[in-house]
């Protein structure tokens, strides 16, 4: 008799989970609450995201998974704490896709991201979506990009901070368009949005779930959104690239802890993670927040933020971008 694919997906969840815990439970790990360490303030997908695995995590390992804000810095503030911490699998880092550009766009770090730290899980994907609020006169991108021609220097383009991905697509959108924006950087999605609803700010490369309920209030107006198909969350809404050829920005997040950390902890936590990803439940809530689900091994992922780190430096480079 067939499953059927509802069941499928239970059971393989359950097997993942299964295999999981088992190496977790010979190590006994974790006999103690684990902290994970997030670089973006509250409210924001990232946030949410990580706050939805740690509670997944948390109910089959039986322990606390405890999400720390450290926002700042785009990150690197939260990178370097769990960087300089013990690599004992009890301090981990929710990274993003800014870890992959401030390698290349902040010269003297403190760390090097790729050798100081050990990939466990990429967790999903995101697309960014082009906004500006319900009062700005352009109703499409090629009335922005006309509009911004028109008006040089005069429009300001809000990020989540320097160097992160709302940033670099704001900045490839000026080389493409041939268009100048005054970039205004800020601390994570939520005070962004603020200031772009109550027009301080022009545009901004926002995250779906950061911003959707936003643009159902008719508060935000979306242009376009940053990859190449258009979303079941947004099938109005164009792609930048039905405008602008190539043009593709998307930005991931996973888990990653201090190097040395023992490979049956980064073992055990990825398969975990994989088991939280086909979960139903699980995947109803990140399809509401506009993310898709990344699953993959260790090896996967480091691949994923070396590739990812080698595209933005030749963006980054070409474009002569530097912290603000």
């Amino acid at each position: 008799m067939q499953l059927h694919r509802r069941r499928f997906l239970q059971l393989s969840a359950a097997a993942l989970v299964a295999g999981a815990a088992a190496p977790v439970a010979a190590q006994a790990y974790p006999t103690r609450p684990v902290r994970i360490i997030v670089g973006w303030p509250p409210g924001g997908v990232a946030d949410i995201v990580a706050r939805l695995v740690g509670q997944w995590m948390s109910e089959r390992l039986g322990q606390p998974f405890i999400i720390e804000n450290r926002p700042g810095a785009a990150t690197n503030i939260a990178t370097e704490a769990v960087i300089r911490a013990a690599p004992d699998g009890y301090t981990l880092l929710f990274a993003t896709a800014a870890n992959a550009t401030n390698a290349a766009f902040y010269e003297k770090l403190s760390f090097n991201f790729i050798s100081d730290t050990v990939a466990i899980a990429s967790i999903v994907d995101s697309p960014l979506v082009m906004l500006v609020s319900k009062s700005f006169p352009a109703k499409t991108l090629p009335d922005f990009i006309a509009y911004a021609k028109a008006n040089p220097g005069r429009l300001s383009m809000a990020s989540s901070g320097s160097g992160t991905p709302p940033h670099l697509a704001g900045e490839l959108l000026k080389m493409m368009a041939g268009i100048e924006m005054l970039h205004v950087p800020y601390r994570g999605d939520p005070p962004a949005i603020a200031d772009l609803i109550g027009g301080q700010v022009q545009v901004y490369f926002g995250t779906i779930g950061g911003t959707i309920e936003h643009i159902r209030a008719g508060k935000l107006r979306p242009l376009a959104v940053t990859i190449a198909r258009r979303l079941d969350v947004l099938p109005d809404v164009p792609t930048l690239g039905d405008s602008l050829a190539g043009f593709e920005v998307s930005s991931w997040q996973g888990l990653v802890a201090p190097r040395n950390t023992p490979a049956g902890v980064v073992d055990a936590l990825n398969k975990l993670i994989n088991g939280a990803l086909i979960d139903p439940k699980m995947r109803v809530r990140l399809a509401e927040l506009g993310v898709t689900p990344l699953p993959g091994s260790p090896a996967d992922f480091e691949e994923l933020i070396a590739r990812d780190t080698e595209k933005w430096a030749k963006v980054i480079r070409f474009a002569g971008i530097n912290p603000v």
